[in-house]
């Protein structure tokens, strides 16, 4: 009993500690007064939301002083090769709950594309794919996840707006039990940061509200009206699967080589499955994809391709979310499969990374993502040393690397 004892009283000695808050997290939090004044965020809120509140440091993407810099979580989207990514068991369900959501909300649907010119099928798949039109329960206090990334975040001026819209947030009414968010505090059923809140949301049922969390017009007139924002053309398509030369220069497939479509058809490319290409369609300028080098299937991306991808940064998302938009009006899967090609970890892209970047041929971030101007870089390498060029990076294509240093 006396050892009993003593291990209680040690605990009830250590938790207060354990609870103490975080003096230099304080002095941060009050630092922001001024900016949220000017945001008109009353005293009375923040102080009852900096009240009690602590950082979370067990998130991702911090930068501790006297601990190890931890690296973001390695998304899907990022370390998994397209067959992973897009698998099509994901796909064909969600296209199935995507028709029944398009016959139930077709005429709201119908109202947001006759105002911001988003087709309702995309709307749909990015509802699906961020939140599984709803299911996803998002586990984290967005205030905390925004306030402990400004403080100790790897991109601490970026979340201290964040950081500040949610506190106008909180002043104009949106409850904080609402506000929960994924570990990189974007809300709601498609997936907004509070800053986008306040430029792209709308009230389109007409309460008087905009919610984001439970009113589906709301959410998707919002995704509707970013997309929008951000360039989306009306009346065109994400992307067109193209049937590919199989002499193709796979260095070609990055944003900066351009031409029209009807350039690329002259070329040799084939749209899938017959497609016929209206003379508009033909005069619209795109970028050739290779999402898996010269394996897999091609694509053939105009301007909404890269509208989406500013919704999030990943080809692989965008081609899921292009998918599932077809595949919710077209049965057909992709004309050509992906491979069973493996996808190195992130650590060996990076080194690929590095290597491209000391010989000259890459001059974007070291981040370990085999993105388009990686895989491209990646496919020059491979000229300039005689070696198979499929622009795909390989434990073969590493080790070469390291055997030329």
């Amino acid at each position: 009993m006396r050892l009993f004892a003593a291990v209680l009283g040690l605990l009830l000695f250590v938790a207060p500690q354990a609870r103490a808050a975080d003096p230099a997290f304080q002095n941060f939090l009050q630092s922001t007064w001024p900016e949220a004044q000017q945001l008109g965020v009353s005293r009375a809120t923040f102080d009852a939301a900096v009240s009690g509140l602590e950082p979370d440091l067990s998130l991702p993407d911090l930068a501790i002083p006297g601990r190890p810099e931890q690296k973001p979580p390695s998304q899907p989207e990022f370390v998994q090769t397209p067959a992973g990514y897009v698998r099509e068991s994901s796909i064909a369900r969600l296209a199935a709950e995507g028709k029944k959501l398009l016959d139930a909300h077709r005429t709201t649907l119908n109202a947001i594309e006759k105002q911001f010119g988003v087709p309702p099928q995309v709307l749909l798949a990015i509802w699906g794919r961020e939140t599984d039109f709803g299911r996803y329960k998002l586990p984290y206090d967005a205030l905390r996840v925004v306030a402990t990334q400004a403080y100790v975040g790897r991109r601490k001026d970026m979340f201290r707006g964040e950081f500040l819209a949610a506190l106008r947030m909180l002043q104009d009414g949106v409850p904080r039990e609402r506000m929960r968010s994924s570990w990189g505090g974007a809300m709601g059923l498609t997936q907004f940061l509070p800053s986008e809140y306040y430029k792209h949301a709308v009230d389109f049922d007409g309460d008087g509200r905009v919610d984001i969390w439970t009113s589906i017009p709301d959410a998707l007139a919002s995704a509707a009206k970013q997309l929008a924002n951000k360039g989306w053309q009306r009346g065109e398509r994400w992307a067109y699967e193209v049937r590919v030369p199989g002499n193709v220069d796979c260095t070609i497939a990055q944003p900066a080589h351009i031409m029209p479509i009807g350039e690329w058809l002259k070329r040799g490319y084939v749209p899938a499955y017959g497609r016929q290409l209206t003379a508009k369609e033909l005069k619209n300028d795109a970028s050739l994809l290779l999402p898996e080098g010269t394996y897999g299937p091609g694509f053939l991306a105009p301007k909404n391709y890269f509208v989406i991808k500013e919704y999030n940064f990943s080809d692989l998302y965008v081609l899921f979310v292009g998918h599932l938009s077809d595949r919710i009006i077209d049965p057909r899967p992709f004309e050509k499969a992906w491979s069973k090609n493996a996808q190195l970890r992130t650590e060996q892209v990076e080194a690929m990374q590095k290597t491209l970047t000391q010989r000259g041929l890459y001059r974007d971030k070291l981040d370990g993502k085999a993105g388009m101007l990686t895989r491209a870089a990646l496919g020059e390498y491979q000229k300039a040393n005689g070696l198979k060029l499929d622009c795909w990076p390989t434990a073969a294509v590493l080790s070469d690397m390291q055997s030329r240093r």
